[in-house]
């Protein structure tokens, strides 16, 4: 077998939904699968080895953080992220792109609702076809990110899974705009394909599908894409200010990647959007919506969604959700986890983290069911 592989196990016989094996040097990804966020080589509050007692199988790092703090030659020296993490499943990186950009127009929820800021502190001085020249936030150090150098950056990181660098547009960019961005990224995207390949490392490239809204540009990204010989293929760019809109993007797109390989979908992991995702035959999806909500309170049940910090759960002693098998489900009461996050204890971002993450993972493994009964 190949250092990486996709193995197809199912498609289910009512929607485009299917179930799969995404065999890696680091261990197998069961599909359809969430991708949990650990932005500085860590899910906050936890460390690798509740991770794997979770049953998590996939980590997302970002580029961009690791290479401005510790540099991604420390961690190459260390042997890689999984040795630095003392993690051994399977990692993804992006190409720190993402992270530059928004530098430009504040997050996508800000941008998408016309609240996109300025240059923050002129952190992003030029772009042009050789890269993005930005100034690191920590230091203010002028840092050139191009193709090249950020497939280098993750040779270092020795993520499993790794991704082209691209250009990320605005939602309200003009016609004009989204297509000459469109052309500089599968440029930059083929310069990043052909410094990988010089040295594959045991590592896997996804390529990134782009075009906006627009149906035309998102089969043109799909087919100059899928004729490079990438392991894979993200779904990224603007999805809409709407899930409608992005279900209607993805069932348009999702048909137009190869079926013997893996796809995975950036930014999204909301509860509200992964069944309808997930039969449109998505793999994998990325979001921090589990961990962020559980810091702040927000945990996932059965049920619906539980506020911790309601004056009602203050003598509460049953779980968290009746049933669950996680480890603060099983050890914890809901009167414990409201003191926690009313005496502001970081045990408690802790226990909610360990809880809404082994909640997705029972939730995607009952998804992966459902399909090979041909019920979703």
């Amino acid at each position: 077998m190949n250092a990486f592989s996709f193995e197809l196990i199912h498609r289910s016989a009512r929607s485009h939904a299917r179930v799969g094996k995404i065999h890696t040097p680091h261990g197998t990804i069961d599909t359809p699968n969430f991708v949990a966020v650990g932005t500085n080589a860590t899910i906050k509050a936890l460390d690798s080895q509740q991770l794997e007692n979770i049953g998590l199988q996939l980590m997302f790092c970002n580029t961009y953080h690791l290479l401005l703090q510790p540099g991604t030659q420390t961690i190459k020296k260390a042997g890689g992220l999984h040795k630095f993490m003392n993690r051994s499943m399977p990692i993804i990186t992006d190409s720190g792109g993402f992270q530059v950009f928004s530098l430009m127009y504040g997050t996508v929820s800000d941008e998408i609702k016309s609240r996109g800021k300025k240059k923050l502190d002129n952190s992003v001085l030029k772009i042009n076809e050789e890269g993005v020249l930005f100034r690191s936030y920590r230091d203010g150090t002028p840092i050139l990110l191009t193709p090249e150098s950020s497939v280098t950056a993750q040779k270092d990181l020795g993520a499993d899974i790794i991704i082209p660098l691209d250009e990320l547009p605005p939602y309200h960019v003009s016609q004009d705009k989204l297509r000459e961005s469109l052309a500089r990224t599968h440029r930059w995207e083929k310069r990043s394909f052909d410094t990988h390949m010089q040295n594959k490392n045991n590592q896997a490239m996804y390529a990134v599908i782009h075009g906006g809204l627009d149906k035309t540009l998102r089969k043109e990204s799909c087919s100059y894409l899928t004729q490079l010989g990438f392991d894979g293929y993200a779904i990224g760019g603007s999805l809409g200010k709407t899930r409608e809109q992005m279900f209607d993007l993805l069932s348009y797109t999702m048909p137009l990647l190869p079926e013997n390989k893996p796809n995975h979908l950036l930014g999204i992991g909301d509860l509200d959007s992964l069944e309808t995702c997930i039969k449109l035959g998505v793999d994998t999806f990325d979001s921090s919506h589990p961990t962020r909500c559980a810091r702040h309170g927000l945990l996932f049940t059965k049920n619906g969604y539980k506020k911790i910090l309601q004056a009602n759960n203050k003598q509460c002693f049953s779980p968290i959700d009746e049933g669950c098998t996680c480890m603060t489900c099983k050890h914890y009461t809901i009167a414990y986890l409201h003191h926690l996050f009313k005496a502001n204890e970081l045990t408690g971002y802790m226990l909610a983290t360990i809880h809404n993450l082994h909640f997705m993972v029972l939730l995607m493994a009952e998804y992966r069911q459902k399909i090979l009964n041909d019920q979703l």
